[in-house]
């Protein structure tokens, strides 16, 4: 796999074999675990285990052994599914799913998270509320309040929407159900949420979910007390159609920071051949923005692995591109780029071009249109591959007056996450064919654009 061009370099995945959601989230001890839904058998989804991985860093990851595994003729037998981890009072414990029905279990640790050992009592919850006809009953969500724990599950009202169900205990072993803590119209948020994540941002709550069908991940802000939440603004938490099923964690420096899973844009087949499926995508910081939303930004940690840096400033972009990086970075870089506020007669469109050939036959386009205020990640020539997904995705993107178009971009391999001006982000999946699918340069169509700087460096691997 050392050879296989797609293979990101520094992006947490395990070895080999099939990943998908990040789990149990938290900082023990000073190092951070990230849990991983994991396949050992194989790159497909089946005979879902526990991974984990230890960071003392946030950039650098070692392998530790699969912390859960499925027990032949317990709850948990068809699958160790996702769920949490918390620390109570010193005894680290992981809250999860088994499923064939769907069933709440944990396990605790008295090794340092080393081994774990399953609760003779599983399973904690074993069916969903009296009187509900759920669409879904998965991936708890669990944290202290005051004396007690409380519990969201991550679920659906047949007929009504997604919702998540809340409940408290005071010990996580005995559980009472409370009541939905927010549902929502299916029409508009999915018939069932996956994956749900509630925590205080600044002076705001913040619940992330995943719904069915949408294939995204929504966040509301809002007020949290009392056993209610009262959601007050939405947003989505990733529009570039590869990011889903995120958790977070706050750190010892009180940050509070996202991880999510980033799907593969190639076939089964392909994903099989590989003998690898699935990226943990790199770490997000939380904010709060004055306009209610959520802001993102990547955490300074990842610039120990800048090398090699190409810097250009004052650059005026037309008809013609610019080719940027005499194709010395390779295909894992980090790019920082500032366009400058719109003239009087702007671009109809601007942007990056990643990960191109030099004839243009293969190559990746972050995109802005000052028309329609939208950013996008074009894929539509990204592979010559018929059997990877080609399209375009984007979001809105409105600038205030004044403010110029700022892109903070990872490229590795097969992944590119971006975060335009820190309150949007776009993150996708590319397979280039060409070896020397390596350009990186600027556009303008329709008009000119000025390109105030631009600093990109390669990347150093992880392991």
């Amino acid at each position: 796999m050392a050879t296989d061009r797609h293979r990101p370099e520094y992006h947490f995945l395990p070895p080999a074999n099939w990943m998908n959601d990040p789990n149990g989230l938290i900082q023990y001890r000073g190092d951070y675990h990230l849990f991983y839904q994991y396949n050992p058998n194989g790159a497909f989804h089946g005979t879902i285990h526990w991974g984990h991985a230890v960071s003392r860093d946030l950039v650098h990851w070692e392998h530790w052994p699969i912390a859960l595994a499925p027990t032949p003729g317990g709850p948990d037998q068809d699958g160790c599914y996702s769920g949490c981890a918390v620390d109570h009072d010193g005894l680290p414990t992981l809250v999860y799913t088994g499923v064939q029905p769907q069933t709440q279990c944990i396990a605790t640790s008295t090794d340092g998270m080393r081994t774990w050992t399953k609760h003779e009592g599983n399973p904690v919850i074993a069916a969903p509320p009296e009187g509900l006809d759920v669409a879904g009953f998965r991936d708890p969500c669990v944290w202290r309040e005051g004396d007690e724990w409380r519990m969201l599950i991550g679920s659906g009202i047949q007929g009504l929407g997604g919702t998540v169900l809340l409940y408290r205990s005071p010990d996580l072993r005995h559980w009472e159900y409370l009541q939905p803590l927010l549902t929502c119209d299916q029409c508009q948020t999915g018939h069932m949420w996956e994956c749900p994540d509630l925590f205080l941002l600044e002076h705001k709550h913040v619940l992330v979910v995943s719904p069915i069908p949408l294939r995204r991940s929504i966040y509301f802000v809002g007020a949290y007390g009392d056993d209610a939440f009262v959601p007050e603004n939405r947003g989505e938490v990733d529009a570039g159609g590869h990011f889903y099923a995120p958790q977070t964690l706050l750190d010892d420096r009180n940050r509070r920071l996202m991880w999510g899973w980033l799907w593969e844009g190639r076939s089964k087949e392909a994903q099989v051949a590989a003998g690898w499926a699935g990226v943990m995508s790199l770490p997000r910081v939380l904010s709060l923005l004055s306009n209610g939303a959520v802001g993102w930004a990547f955490p300074e940690e990842l610039t120990a692995l800048r090398g090699e840096e190409v810097a250009r400033e004052g650059l005026t972009l037309s008809s013609q591109e610019r080719d940027l990086s005499g194709r010395r970075l390779g295909q894992a870089l980090e790019v920082v780029a500032r366009f400058a506020p719109h003239g009087d007669e702007p671009a109809q469109a601007y942007g990056l071009v990643l990960c191109a050939s030099p004839d243009g036959q293969e190559e990746t386009r972050i995109v802005y249109e000052p028309a329609t205020e939208t950013l996008s990640v074009d894929r539509t020539r990204s592979s010559l591959d018929g059997e990877a997904v080609r399209d375009v995705r984007g979001t809105p993107l409105p600038l205030e007056e004044g403010e110029g178009l700022a892109l903070h971009v990872y490229v590795d391999h097969s992944v590119i996450e971006v975060i335009a001006n820190g309150r949007t982000c776009l993150s996708t999946r590319i397979y280039p064919t060409r070896e020397d699918s390596l350009g990186m340069g600027a556009f303008a169509a329709g008009g000119s654009a000025s390109l105030e700087s631009l600093r990109a460096w390669r990347l150093k691997g992880i392991w």
